[in-house]
């Protein structure tokens, strides 16, 4: 069992084109709020990180925000936060979301999104970390993404073992609830290593 003291999201700065994704986001930061599990986020106002902040701050939850100077000087960082953390670069960001938090979860979202959620899985791959990821697949966003995944593992790129290990579900509470359950283990030897390359 995994405690979750913070849990770290990754969302879009933009609401997306269906009104599933907003309520997910709103129900997730309820759902950490009630939970008494703290939320770490990309510090913006807008599109579906706003709105998971908003939901844990109106829920009374714990809210850190974590932003690049470039971006609070575009103005759309959250001024409603009571803990933001204003950061030289992209990769500061990611470094200090990852020692602020426990677990990684993923919300509908674009590049920057994607990019910083599979850098949290590597990292458990790497055994850098043993943090646990889940997907929030609310109406099947993610899909392509899993079936890429899937079929890395089926063409030996990714081990099965950090598939299994990955929590998908289209609902909030059971990713929170899978995450707490899941233990993330480290192999050393990678696929394959030792074997002869054959053209």
């Amino acid at each position: 069992m995994v405690e979750l003291r913070r849990v770290c999201v990754f969302c879009g700065s933009s609401p997306g084109d269906d009104p599933r994704f907003v309520a997910v986001a709103r129900e997730l930061g309820r759902e950490l709020a009630t939970r008494g599990i703290g939320l770490v986020f990309g510090g913006g106002s807008v599109g579906l990180m706003g709105v998971v902040a908003d939901a844990a701050l109106a829920a009374g939850g714990e809210v850190v925000g974590v932003i690049p100077e470039a971006l609070d000087r575009r103005e759309v960082a959250h001024r409603g936060l009571p803990d933001l953390r204003v950061v030289g670069s992209m990769h500061e960001r990611k470094a200090l979301m990852a020692e602020l938090s426990d677990a990684f979860v993923l919300l509908p979202g674009g590049f920057g999104s994607l990019d910083e959620f599979v850098e949290a899985l590597t990292w458990n791959q790497l055994g850098i970390h043993a943090k646990p990821c889940g997907i929030v697949n609310v109406g099947g966003y993610y899909a392509l993404l899993l079936a890429w995944i899937d079929a890395a593992v089926e063409r030996r790129f990714v081990r099965a073992e950090h598939r299994d290990a990955l929590v998908v579900a289209d609902d909030p509470g059971r990713v929170l609830d899978g995450l707490a359950a899941t233990t993330i283990t480290y192999a050393a030897k990678w696929i394959d290593r030792d074997a002869p390359l054959t053209p």
